[in-house]
């Protein structure tokens, strides 16, 4: 294999958020008296918060206003009355407690630590990311987790890559590639650094960007064959 230098984005690809996410969104209502089992409601977290994430991505918005606005927009939206600055410190305090792996996350890991380093990028919030991955049972494996709260820049920020590569211990872009979800902050990323990619596309999405995989794999044991030339 000629890859050394693995990075992994962290949710949706090693970490399944979207089971996490609607957890810790119900516990975190239901604590404040609000049902928080209605697809409604949670379909317009969802909404606002990758709406909100996009606009961080872009740096018009800043994280601090993004982790209180999401649940602000819901509540006026459905004429809720709580406070959400509230729901926004539960919702963070419950979400490191309720992670679930992608299946094949451990193995791959494991394998791919064997012949190099593993390390995160992730565009999450420093101290909920680093208790989710203290959680997930991955740390034995993983050199390093890299946050874009961290460094000051989000993916596909250059920025962003160029901080996360000088947290391994050598770094050389021959021998490097991102795997991740999404080709407009992974993917797209990787074509700017110059480094290689992997598109963890499950659902088998039609790539419809301008960001360039050099493979995709629909489930994550398939990666390490893939990495070998298999």
């Amino acid at each position: 294999m000629k890859y050394r230098h693995f990075l992994f984005d962290l949710d949706d690809t090693l970490l399944d958020f979207k089971a996490s996410e609607r957890l810790s969104f119900s516990r975190a209502l239901s604590s404040l008296g609000i049902d928080g089992e209605g697809e409604p409601l949670f379909a317009d977290y969802q909404r606002e918060n990758m709406l909100l994430w996009s606009e961080f991505e872009k740096g018009t918005v800043r994280k601090e206003t993004l982790k209180v606005e999401r649940f602000r927009r819901i509540f006026v939206r459905h004429r809720i009355d709580a406070d959400p600055e509230t729901a926004s410190a539960l919702y963070l305090q419950f979400l490191p407690e309720t992670v679930v792996l992608v299946e094949g996350a451990a193995d791959v890991c494991a394998k791919l630590a064997a012949v190099g380093e593993v390390g995160i990028i992730t565009n999450g919030i420093e101290a909920v990311q680093a208790k989710r991955t203290a959680n997930s049972g991955l740390a034995p494996w993983l050199s390093f987790v890299a946050t874009s709260e961290k460094c000051g820049f989000a993916k596909p920020d250059i920025r962003f890559f160029e901080h996360a590569a000088s947290r391994f211990r050598t770094f050389d872009k021959q021998e490097a590639i991102i795997v991740g979800d999404r080709l407009d902050a992974d993917i797209l990323g990787a074509n700017q650094f110059g480094i290689e990619s992997c598109w963890f596309n499950p659902l088998r999405a039609e790539n419809r960007s301008s960001a360039v995989p050099t493979i995709e794999v629909a489930r994550l044991v398939e990666i390490v064959d893939r990495l070998a030339g298999g």
